[in-house]
């Protein structure tokens, strides 16, 4: 229990990066096609507009093993020493949200580039934490 405490900032904002990534991918799993077929229009102006099923799988990877390893995470900032797992599904959460901030900037979507310039935030917060 101590361990926990001790690390509950770092489990709370690994749980908000699991839950954002585990359930984005999932989401992409089970509606492809819509997904797919909604993109290829936001991005039909730009470069990407005839990469979109390929960038989906991409970002649909990496955010499914970001959320993986946020996930193991928790088990290790809570059980052991470790924070492999923890860094590591952090640094590739920022990753994953820096492709989501590029492509939002591309299609000129600056609403949705904010909306990313949010779950930014605290994912860096936590790769600060961890680092030091």
């Amino acid at each position: 229990m101590d361990q926990i405490l001790a690390n509950i900032t770092e489990i709370i904002l690994l749980v908000f990066l699991s839950i954002t990534f585990l359930q984005s991918g999932l989401d992409k799993m089970l509606d492809w096609n819509g997904n797919v077929s909604w993109l290829k229009g936001h991005f039909k102006d730009t470069f990407l507009g005839k990469m979109v099923p390929l960038s989906v799988a991409i970002i649909l990877i990496t955010e499914v093993i970001a959320g993986i390893c946020t996930l193991i995470g928790c088990y290790e900032l809570a059980f052991t020493e470790s924070i492999t797992f923890a860094l590591t599904g952090t640094i590739l959460s920022c990753v994953t949200l820096l492709m989501l901030l590029f492509g939002q900037r591309l299609a000129k979507d600056y609403e949705g580039a904010k909306t990313i310039a949010v779950y930014f935030i605290p994912a860096i917060f936590l790769l600060y934490i961890l680092s030091n």
